[in-house]
């Protein structure tokens, strides 16, 4: 079951470039659109591609300020300065001409999606470019000057949702949206992502639940390095479904980053696309099991940038338009073609399937005190499952 979706997109958004050999390369949106093309994806009437506005300086201050929008601003005017203290200059975000709009049309592009759906236009929307979590109101990070999904969250919340879930999928921990509503009991925000203890921002741990006018809001699962499908899936589920149904959100929104694939240069998780394909069902379902079908869906990390990314967001635009694609299905060969021309050879794999099962043991099957993972998984449910009247079970 899906609806009329939007998959918001358009080549503006590629202006989002921090440079040759920067890992945040623009190219995996331009090779997954190319792939959902190549296999007919968009070959749907209920799967429409749009463009989305700039975000104006107003819809920016819902979350940053004022000071912070102004020396994105000037900086972008004048690249050779630096202002390290903001965040900007770095390596993981260095200045680039013309940032603050590349920024602003991505923060545009989620606020479309989210505009859609909440107006009733759309009952999913979709932004493959945005998902920059690490974004703080007054600094840049982690690749993100703009943080797109906690805008989109305040503008829902500006325009008549009263209960907003937040569901984070990248292997980094979702900083920025969890800072941004962390004493709001309005939003609830969930992050399964790769231990604090090895992982960049150096946070996410159980223990962060909210501030002391929202206990319980905020959710954190971190994993031990190696998780891969069985053990990713496990803490998903023994997590996520039964926290969102008691929250009982207006809409979902959730951040797809890729980058929990083994493949992924930058971390240490080792899930596979098929793991990836059934967690986007999972949202999918769960969004319409407890949100009336309202999703609002982004992209986020993923460097695997040849291999991965174009397939396991292939999947999330099928997923959106209510026809999944078969993990059996192949690659078509004028694409793998078009990679290998664009990489100098390079072929990335024929099929969109890693082979996995993705399958997992349910929480409810047994609870092992001697697994990393478990214990984590334990933590979190007793951290917050008491605020949201869920009896915690081993």
């Amino acid at each position: 079951m899906s609806g009329l979706s939007a998959v918001v997109h358009d080549p503006t958004l590629d202006s989002y470039d921090f440079g040759d050999g920067h890992p945040m390369a623009p190219i995996r949106i331009d090779l997954t659109m190319r792939l959902a093309e190549a296999l007919s994806v968009f070959h749907n009437p209920d799967l429409h591609v749009v463009s989305g506005p700039m975000a104006t300086d107003e819809e920016l201050a819902l979350i940053h300020t004022a000071a912070y929008i102004e020396t994105v601003r000037r900086l972008s005017d004048h690249p050779d300065e630096v202002a390290l203290a903001e965040g900007l200059g770095t390596e993981d975000d260095p200045v680039f001409e013309g940032m603050h709009d590349a920024s602003a049309r991505i923060v545009g592009a989620t606020l479309e999606a989210a505009r859609r759906v909440w107006r009733g236009d759309a009952v999913h929307g979709l932004n493959l470019s945005g998902g920059l979590h690490h974004a703080m109101a007054d600094r840049a990070s982690g690749f993100c000057i703009y943080n797109d999904p906690a805008i989109a969250i305040a503008w829902l919340l500006g325009n008549g949702a009263e209960r907003v879930a937040y569901v984070d999928i990248d292997a980094h921990h979702g900083d920025g949206v969890q800072q941004a509503f962390y004493d709001d009991p309005r939003v609830l925000t969930i992050s399964l992502h790769e231990s604090p203890r090895t992982l960049f921002p150096g946070t996410g741990y159980s223990n962060e639940a909210g501030g002391p006018n929202a206990p319980g809001s905020a959710v954190n699962v971190p994993l031990p390095p190696g998780t891969g499908d069985a053990g990713w899936l496990r803490a998903f589920h023994a997590v996520v479904p039964e926290l969102v149904r008691a929250f009982a959100p207006d809409i979902l929104v959730s951040q797809h980053g890729c980058d929990s694939h083994a493949d992924d240069p930058l971390t240490h998780l080792e899930v596979t696309v098929d793991g990836q394909r059934t967690a986007h069902l999972a949202l999918h379902a769960l969004a319409h099991e407890t949100a009336g079908g309202r999703w609002l869906a982004t992209g986020g990390g993923g460097y695997a940038v040849l291999d991965v990314v174009p397939r396991t967001w292939t999947h999330l635009i099928a997923v959106l338009g209510g026809r999944p694609l078969d993990p059996m299905t192949a690659v078509p060969s004028d694409y793998l073609d078009r990679v290998a021309e664009l990489s100098g050879g390079h072929r990335p794999p024929a099929v969109m399937t890693d082979g996995s099962p993705a399958a997992f043991q349910d929480w409810s099957d047994g609870y092992n005190p001697d697994s990393w993972l478990d214990r984590s998984i334990a933590e979190t449910r007793r951290e917050v499952f008491p605020w949201h009247g869920i009896a915690i079970s081993y």
